[in-house]
């Protein structure tokens, strides 16, 4: 029997930005490209492959522009990449980039420690970056960072979210980021919040990018799904987190939540695919494997199909 859930979500992995930032290691280039073929290779709808961000303060994504520049149009019509100002549209977009996630935070301290410099300074500068973006017919994002609680401010209103969401200088944003940075948000604020955006704010793709800080990752996920989310955010093996937010960890797990949803592209041996492309990647980087699932597919439960088949 095939078990799924209605509405079917989008899955984007973020292993290549978020998931990495907070590791200290930069991946290869080559690496990055292998990583992300396998990736699109066994259906994964969406990836994110890398960010703008200065390379001195976010080691790992020092080489985005070289993983951009190896990738084909095809291939980077379904990957993402964080920008923060108009001049990273612009640069990303000469390498080849088409699809351009536009990040500030809901909070005033978060936003200065993350990006350098106010909300409204990050709203101001967004007609700009929109424009370049249609300048090489790609779609933008608008990713409201900590949209649930902050490390220096606490839980953020979700009045201000949604004024951020209705703010004119984000027209023509084609979908919309909400992001648990923290991870300490709980299934009802994630639902109320993923609900209001839907009937209160401009239609668009409505995407949630959690976090399992506090073990709520899938259970987010799911809420958000039910509430109307159309994306949904993970990385391999729970790598990830943010380099400018205290408390922070990885990332829901790419892994769980495709186990949790059934998308149509998964099956046993597409789910045992993803666990043995996240080990080697997470053993290259000393980081330690956060998926309960990929501890599932291991175990010696072999009368249950998603374990993968026991060995000779």
């Amino acid at each position: 029997m095939t078990y799924s859930i209605a509405p079917q979500p989008i899955l984007r992995d973020v292993t290549l930005r978020d998931g990495l930032q907070l590791t200290g290691k930069l991946l290869p280039t080559a690496r990055k490209v292998e990583i992300a073929r396998a990736l699109l290779g066994l259906g994964v709808p969406e990836l994110e492959i890398g960010s703008m961000a200065r390379p001195d303060l976010v080691p790992p994504m020092a080489n985005t522009l070289e993983l951009i520049a190896e990738l084909t149009a095809d291939e980077l019509a379904r990957c993402w990449v964080w920008v923060a100002t108009p001049r990273h549209v612009e640069r990303a977009a000469a390498a080849g980039a088409r699809n351009f996630q536009y990040c500030f935070s809901a909070s005033e301290s978060h936003n200065r420690a993350n990006i350098g410099r106010s909300v409204d300074d990050s709203l101001a500068a967004m007609p700009s970056a929109i424009e370049l973006t249609r300048a090489v017919d790609g779609r933008i994002q608008l990713c409201i960072a900590t949209a649930f609680t902050c490390p220096f401010e606490g839980e953020t209103p979700a009045d201000r979210v949604l004024a951020i969401a209705n703010d004119p200088r984000a027209d023509g944003a084609d979908d919309i980021v909400l992001a648990d940075t923290l991870g300490q948000a709980v299934p009802a604020q994630v639902a109320d919040l993923v609900a209001r955006v839907k009937d209160e704010t401009p239609q668009r793709r409505i995407v949630f990018h959690g976090h399992d800080t506090w073990g709520l990752g899938v259970a987010n996920t799911l809420a958000a799904v039910a509430a109307g989310a159309d994306v949904v955010d993970g990385s391999l093996g729970g790598l990830g987190g943010c380099p400018f937010a205290p408390g922070a960890s990885g990332n829901t797990a790419t892994e769980d939540i495709a186990f949790a949803t059934r998308p149509d592209w998964l099956d046993p041996a597409a789910l045992t695919a993803l666990v043995d492309i996240a080990a080697p990647m997470l053993d290259e980087l000393g980081e330690p494997n956060r998926s309960r699932t990929a501890q599932g597919n291991r175990s010696q439960a072999h009368a249950f199909a998603w374990v993968r088949p026991a060995t000779p």
